[in-house]
């Protein structure tokens, strides 16, 4: 689906670039050589053999573009300035995604094609299962170490979706490459933001992580009614080439794995064996990053209880708070 909206929080204006861009600065052209050659990615968007190359901010700007519409963080990261690109490896994969949906106003991974105008200036299609997005690049305004173009984006898949967005991008060479800097007026500033992201996951995360743990004792009691017996670990409760005591298909390969959503998930028989009703067992759900992924450690004890508490980052116990 097309969005409408254009979420970047940010901390400082681009205006005040103004301070940093010398009173001679050259004015750019709109000419496809006017800025120095691109040190785009090992493997840019192809693009017809004879369309004219663009200059180099508008390559990189292409090129980030497409990575975005086909959730590349790898290739996105390299248009991103070092501190932000520090900032963004550090980000829950739910964020660097959303991030990066942000760029093209799409919610799925899409297929980037690219290609140019009439004018030999870059233009972007992100096609996707719900959606397309098409983007223009307009004429590069270059001033020393930073370039500001004027980008156009529309809905594709709606013939009435009205006019396109126009949106500003500013760029800045960064070790002879260009990185992106801005969206309209504001900085793209992810290290005052990463913070404020995970605090504003970390509900959703909670969440997840007690529907994890709920739908884990539901397959371990399905598997325990069907084999007389406890898994030995969560592998057994798996999807296999035929079902079994050895892939019971009863969750997915993420909580399969003890890892989902920034959680880690635990199962421990109690007592002495795995056999028959009388056997126990607890699980736990922790936070994979305390304080950044989830704060509340989630357990469910021998008696089929659920409990959570803040124990920072450390597995829960029964004598938690009860929740439901």
């Amino acid at each position: 689906m097309f969005r409408k909206e254009l979420w970047i929080a940010a901390a400082t204006l681009l205006a005040s670039l103004s301070a940093v861009w010398p009173a001679n600065s050259q004015e750019s052209s709109s000419r496809p050589d006017a800025a120095t050659p691109s040190s785009s990615p090992a493997t840019p968007p192809a693009v017809s053999a004879n369309a004219p190359l663009p200059d180099a901010p508008s390559a990189a700007l292409r090129d980030l573009l497409a990575a975005a519409c086909a959730h590349d963080e790898v290739s996105f990261e390299k248009f991103l300035t070092s501190r932000n690109a520090e900032a963004f490896s550090r980000l829950a994969p739910t964020a660097r995604t959303e991030l990066m949906k942000r760029f093209v106003l799409l919610d799925g991974a899409g297929k980037p094609t690219v290609s140019v105008n009439p004018s030999g200036r870059p233009q972007i299609r992100c096609a996707t299962a719900d959606g397309a997005a098409e983007i223009q690049l307009g004429g590069t305004e270059l001033r020393e170490n930073i370039a500001l173009l004027p980008l156009d984006i529309r809905d594709a898949s709606d013939l009435h979706a009205g006019d396109p967005h126009h949106i500003l991008m500013g760029m800045v060479r960064e070790n002879s490459s260009w990185k992106v800097l801005s969206l309209g007026m504001l900085f793209l500033d992810l290290p005052s933001l990463e913070v404020e992201w995970d605090q504003a996951a970390i509900g959703n995360n909670e969440r997840d992580a007690l529907a994890g743990l709920k739908a884990i004792a539901i397959a371990v009691e399905t598997y325990r009614k069907t084999y007389a017996r406890l898994p030995e670990s969560l592998s057994k409760l798996g999807h296999g080439s035929k079902t079994s005591s050895e892939a019971a298909g009863l969750l997915e390969a993420d909580l399969i794995s003890g890892k989902s959503e920034g959680y880690v998930f635990r199962m421990v028989i109690v007592g002495a064996n795995d056999l028959g009703a009388p056997a126990q067992y607890e699980l736990s759900a922790t936070p994979a990053t305390y304080g950044r992924t989830g704060k509340l450690s989630f357990f469910r004890d021998a008696k089929g209880k659920f409990h959570a508490a803040d124990h920072q980052g450390a597995v829960g116990h029964s004598l938690d708070p009860v929740i439901e």
